[in-house]
Parts: structure tokens; C-alpha cells; sequence
């Protein structure tokens, strides 16, 4: 939002809580006015895309609704296949509705148009603000330190990452798997239980959220991100660590892998793909790296290299206003030559 005003663009802000993706009838109601407010309106696709009908009111009136797509709504793991394939259908009737559709990535959005037989999809990938360098732990003497950056939920799938670090727990580490732990409260202790089960406390870090100078020191300690999920529509996460100098360890399959590539330069990829949900692949993958200083340098030296050419929020928020007001028809050419002459002896 911040670079959307910059940009020239009136911006207001509705904060619409409520169970999202799981409205009720209030719910639903201060959408649509919200939606009734205003010309044009970008819209969270966790909101937009769970109240079809009342973004297809808002198109009927006249009024221009961008949907905002991070994650299908259908993809997040752990529902009953009833609320999978509610959630699905809601989805596929808002996108349809809508003005437009933007996702986070061409990886999202060509998803969205197969998933929803959409003919476009937009791109507004996410920027990401300059950062200095993390130290890492290179200067210090302690071993090399992992970070997990991502809410504890089955889709980010830290009892994969804890299963491959116990596969590699005869070779010197630390890690931190740091996010919220509120969202699926279950699934947080079962992290945690993995950990103690692994003979990994004291190793593994699980402190929950951090922010401001907490999250500043994780960052400033941090050797390799390690971002193991199910599904990822981009990873902006990949990005931030990008940002600092920092390689990451990306899902094979998922939008991570495209951020992860934004960062490939002349000294490669910093980082890697591995597949998904296989402690295994995930294991070898860091045995390699822990085991190998040249490849440690490699995939830093590269990372560092693509500090200076990421996405930037200016660059997000031009995507957005060209879809929020795209240019008009261009007038047509000249003619090359004289203009025709009509033989009206002719029909």
C-alpha cells in the first residue's frame, strides 16, 4: 500500500476481520459495502475469493474488482475433502466474477488459469526492501545455522525439515524453525514433539513469531533459509533471504523455485529445489552443503551477488495500478500513403 500511494494512487485501507476464508452472513455484508464504496477495489483473494456473490454484485454495479490471489484457497493442507472442493467451487465462481485476477507469481497464475479456466491472469510479484548482509556464523566459530521462516502449519511442513535434520545430526549445526505457532496449534506441538523425539533440543530452536530485533538477529545469524513447503504460490521469504546474502533451500514444484531463480546470475542459483515431503532428499541435499565449504561459498557468493537485481515494491505496485487502469485503445496509425479514393461507379 505504501507503494501504491508513492505512486500517485488514493489508497484506503478496509480491515474486514472475520473467518476468513469461512465467512459468515456479517461478514459477507461488509464486504459489500465495502465493495460499494469505491470505482475500483483490490481484494484479498482469502476474502474475495470465499463471497462470489457479492464481488459479482460489485461487477454488476459497475464497480471494478481486482482479486489478489497468494494461495488457492483449496490448496492449504489438512481439509476434509468437503471443504476442499466448497472451497474450490467458491473460488472458481469469484475469479470468474471478478474484473481481473492477479497473482504473486507467473508460476500462481498459470496455475489459477489451469486450476479455473481463466484466459489471464496477471503478475504483481513481490518486492522486497534493501537489506545488509547477515554475518552468518562464518566469523564466529560456531557451526553453520539453518532458519525456518514460516508459520508452523502442515503446508509449510517443518516435521519434514525435522526429520532430515535428524538424518544429519552426526554433523555440526543449529537451527531455528521461527513463525507463528497459533494458527494450527496441533500441528506446532507435534513440531516441537518431533524435535525432543529426534534427540534435537538444544539444537533446534522453535521460539514461535519474531519481529523487529528479534527477527533482525535471526536474520544476522542465519547461513542457509530453509523453506520446505507443501505449496508455495512465490516465497517472499526466498526473497528477504536473497536480499541479505542468504541462500535458500526451496520445495521443488512450488513459486519458491521462481523466486529462488530471480536470483540466479552469473555465479548460478543460490540455493536449491528439493522435493517436497522427503526428509530423505532434504537430508542429503544439506548433508552435501554442510559437508562441502565450496559449495557453502558457491551458493553464498551467488546469493550476494543478487542483492542488487530483485523485484522492488515500486515495481509491485506499477503491476497493480496497470491492471487497476490499464492504458486505453492507442489511436491508430497515419495512413502511409494518399487516402484511398472510392470509385462510387462500384459497390
Amino acid at each position: 500500500m505504501t507503494a501504491l500511494r508513492a505512486s500517485g494512487t488514493d489508497v484506503v485501507v478496509h480491515a474486514l476481520p472475520g473467518p476468513w476464508p469461512d465467512p459468515g452472513a456479517a461478514d459477507l455484508d461488509a464486504l459489500a459495502a465495502a465493495l460499494a464504496a469505491h470505482r475500483a477495489s483490490v481484494v484479498d483473494g482469502i476474502v474475495g475469493c470465499a463471497a462470489p456473490d457479492q464481488v459479482a454484485a460489485a461487477v454488476r454495479a459497475g464497480r471494478s474488482v481486482v482479486l489478489l490471489v497468494h494461495m488457492p484457497l483449496a490448496t492449504e493442507r489438512g481439509l476434509d475433502p468437503a471443504a476442499r472442493t466448497r472451497r474450490d467451487r467458491a473460488e472458481r465462481r469469484g475469479v470468474r466474477a471478478a474484473t481481473a485476477v492477479v497473482a504473486t507469481s507467473a508460476t500462481a497464475a498459470a496455475d489459477l488459469a489451469r486450476r479455473h479456466g481463466l484466459g489471464t491472469v496477471h503478475v504483481a510479484r513481490p518486492g522486497v526492501r534493501p537489506a545488509a548482509p547477515a554475518g552468518g556464523t562464518a566469523g564466529t566459530g560456531g557451526p553453520p545455522h539453518l532458519l525456518a521462516l514460516a508459520a508452523l502449519t502442515p503446508t509449510k511442513d517443518q516435521l519434514t525439515l525435522v526429520a532430515a535434520l535428524a538424518r544429519v545430526a552426526d554433523r555440526p549445526w543449529t537451527a531455528a524453525l521461527v513463525g507463528p505457532d497459533d494458527a494450527d496449534p496441533g500441528y506446532a506441538a507435534a513440531v516441537r514433539a518431533a524435535v525432543d523425539a529426534g534427540g534435537l533440543t538444544g539444537r533446534v530452536a522453535v521460539p514461535g513469531p519474531a519481529t523487529g530485533p528479534a527477527l533482525a538477529a535471526q536474520w544476522a545469524r542465519a547461513d542457509l533459509l530453509v523453506l520446505p513447503s507443501r505449496a508455495e504460490t512465490f516465497g517472499l521469504v526466498v526473497l528477504e533471504a536473497l536480499a541479505r546474502g542468504v541462500p535458500a533451500l526451496v520445495g521443488a514444484g512450488t513459486g519458491a523455485v521462481e523466486a529462488l531463480r530471480l536470483g540466479a546470475g552469473d555465479r548460478g542459483l543460490p540455493g536449491a529445489a528439493v522435493p517436497p515431503g522427503d526428509p530423505a532428499a532434504l537430508a542429503a541435499t544439506l548433508r552435501n552443503w554442510l559437508d562441502s565449504a565450496d559449495l557453502r561459498g558457491r551458493w553464498r557468493a551467488a546469493a550476494l551477488a543478487a542483492r542488487e537485481g530483485l523485484p522492488t515494491w515500486a515495481g509491485t505496485a506499477a503491476a497493480v495500478r496497470e491492471v487497476l487502469d490499464p492504458p486505453g485503445p492507442a489511436d491508430p496509425p497515419p495512413p502511409a500513403g494518399p487516402p484511398p479514393v472510392r470509385d462510387a461507379g462500384r459497390r
